[in-house]
């Protein structure tokens, strides 16, 4: 997602009518995908207008689905995946991060909680091997950098290797009028300027069973991240399906800047997905982060009930 909201910042006047009694929790779910374990850990949930989350779609049909506060707006997770198979450490998103101005931080109610849920979950920072970023929006690369104690921008993880498109960093060097408020510089630049973060151009493979897949539409380069082992298979795949209430082909959002082409690389998505039995993680869905699809009576694809 994208293009900061433009309504004023106000305080928060009561609980966000999507909170739960779980929604503080830093780690928001555990899987197993063959040999790799999957800990979900969160930024912290923020928000975002509803009418731009869900594009063309009327309220009266998505609010069914996100309960939105009086101004509008839906409760999003900051999804990051650590997978660990107990020789390396690999990291899927990297949140909002902690370089906001105090303005952005209070419309978003952003709150910057990915080191402590990192420390919640026994997990060093200094252990990660590798970063994957799906695109470099600023909830997604957030916490790729951060600042130490003399305001000098460093890597968060310091070991790692980081991997991101070339066309991310192309595009958001353009600061174009669409798109250009989406990127920060601060989160990928110094990476790039030291060579820490490798730029890729379509489809790769990071480590043996983790590869990327381009799936164009939210950007030109949007990567989705597939883990495959032992026979299993799942899939990050991020802004393409931000959230559980965007599985519909034609239920995107309006910061994507091709809604055609996301019908269409959901279709092929699903192609492969629904019947291979693959384990879908979702990027901005902060209570539902994965679950396996199956197409309903209608022929619709759904969350597949546990």
């Amino acid at each position: 997602m994208s293009l900061f909201d433009q309504s004023a910042a106000q305080p928060e006047a009561q609980r966000h009518p999507a909170e739960r009694p779980d929604t503080a929790t830093l780690i928001r779910g555990r899987a197993r995908i063959g040999v790799w374990e999957a800990t979900v850990l969160t930024d912290g949930f923020f928000f975002l207008d509803g009418g731009a989350m869900f594009g063309v779609i009327p309220k009266p049909l998505w609010e069914k689905r996100a309960a939105a506060d009086a101004r509008n707006r839906i409760l999003l997770g900051t999804n990051t995946v650590v997978l660990r198979d107990g020789r390396q450490t690999i990291v899927i998103e990297t949140g909002i991060g902690d370089k906001l101005t105090e303005k952005q931080r209070a419309i978003y109610g952003a709150k910057a909680l990915l080191p402590a849920a990192f420390q919640a979950a026994g997990i060093a920072m200094e252990s990660v091997d590798v970063v994957i970023n799906s695109h470099l929006h600023f909830d997604h690369s957030g916490w790729n950098t951060r600042r130490d104690e003399s305001g000098r921008v460093v890597a968060t993880f310091p070991h790692a290797r980081y991997f991101a498109q070339r066309g991310e960093v192309d595009d958001g060097r353009k600061q174009r009028e669409r798109d250009g408020v989406s990127y920060m510089a601060e989160n990928y630049e110094p990476l790039v300027a030291s060579g820490q973060m490798t730029l890729l151009e379509g489809a790769a493979e990071i480590v043996p069973g983790i590869h990327v897949e381009l799936f164009p539409g939210h950007t030109p380069q949007l990567q989705a991240v597939h883990i495959e082992s032992q026979g299993e298979h799942a899939c990050y795949i991020s802004d393409l399906i931000p959230t559980s209430a965007h599985l519909d082909l034609t239920w995107g959002m309006g910061y994507d800047l091709d809604p055609l082409r996301i019908i269409e690389e959901r279709k092929r998505f699903y192609a492969r997905a629904i019947p291979e039995n693959w384990l879908v993680l979702f990027t901005h869905d902060h209570h539902t982060p994965f679950g396996y699809l199956e197409w309903n009576e209608r022929g619709r694809p759904v969350l597949r009930e546990q």
